[in-house]
């Protein structure tokens, strides 16, 4: 019974801890209040580029493997690897883009904003260094209508580099019988600082096994839907922009419905 009674003040004396009170964090307990977010933000660029440098894509696989004698690291490829500066929370993050295929839409459209609808699909593991961490831990092989404004800041950026591709149609034009076939699209690898993808900045990422872990996503382009307007008003939610910093999700001009952004106001 002693040892009961023991166990259950240890329990009691953990929860105490856990959410016991203070100026800073009002009642909550914060497991990553210690993190430096920009000494992280270097981190994970150094861990990229060190797993960059040690890895190269292999065409014929379709794959990052192991770097080996005789073919060009993922690092040195800069024909296909771009890298791009991007502030989040004010804290500047490096994301690498590897192009595989640009996409060639048919009809023409353009790059997707960070407001665009997109029908993708997409395979993603975890790497630190020159090691992947996992093997996929969410894929999709069929195809998925996803809106750039919802998602980690890694895609929202990312996507924005490559082009869609064209329905595949029957001889006559028509709609295939069958799965939906796209050619021509665009494809690539992004590699995401944890920053841009589950940071522990965002209270809701506490539990994810992912939080502040470097993300490589293989991705493909299917589709786009060109100036999506998501509240159905005429204007393309990325010109719902009224601060125009580029981000229309911050944006909020009816003082009489102050938490709607405009974007999703069509009284705006």
């Amino acid at each position: 019974m002693n040892k009961i009674k023991n166990i259950f003040f240890l329990l009691l004396l953990g929860v105490v801890v856990m959410y016991s009170c203070d100026d800073d964090n009002n009642g909550f307990f914060n497991p990553f209040a210690d993190i430096n977010y920009e000494e992280l933000a270097i981190k994970d660029n150094d861990s990229i580029v060190k797993f960059l440098k040690n890895n190269y894509y292999d065409t014929d696989l379709d794959s990052v493997k192991t770097l080996v004698s005789g073919k060009t690291s993922l690092f040195e490829d800069t024909d296909k690897l771009k890298s791009y500066k991007v502030t989040e929370n004010d804290i500047e993050h490096t994301l690498y883009v590897y192009t595989i295929e640009q996409g060639q839409p048919s009809p023409v459209k353009g790059n997707p904003t960070v407001m665009d609808s997109i029908y993708v699909k997409y395979s993603g593991q975890a790497f630190a260094n020159t090691e992947l961490l996992t093997s996929n831990f969410d894929r999709n092989d069929t195809g998925a209508w996803l809106t750039l404004n919802a998602v980690i800041d890694g895609w929202k950026y990312g996507f924005t580099n490559f082009l869609g591709g064209e329905l595949k149609k029957d001889s006559n034009g028509g709609t295939l019988n069958g799965p939906i076939t796209y050619l021509n699209t665009g494809k690539g690898i992004l590699f995401i600082p944890s920053g841009l993808a589950y940071s522990s900045i965002d209270t809701n990422n506490y539990t994810s096994s992912l939080v502040d872990t470097n993300l490589m996503f293989y991705i493909e382009l299917l589709d786009i839907v060109e100036d999506t307007d998501h509240d159905n008003d005429g204007i393309p939610s990325i010109d719902e922009d009224a601060d125009g910093d580029g981000d229309p999700t911050n944006d909020f001009s009816d003082n009489s419905n102050p938490a709607l952004p405009d974007y999703l106001n069509p009284n705006v």
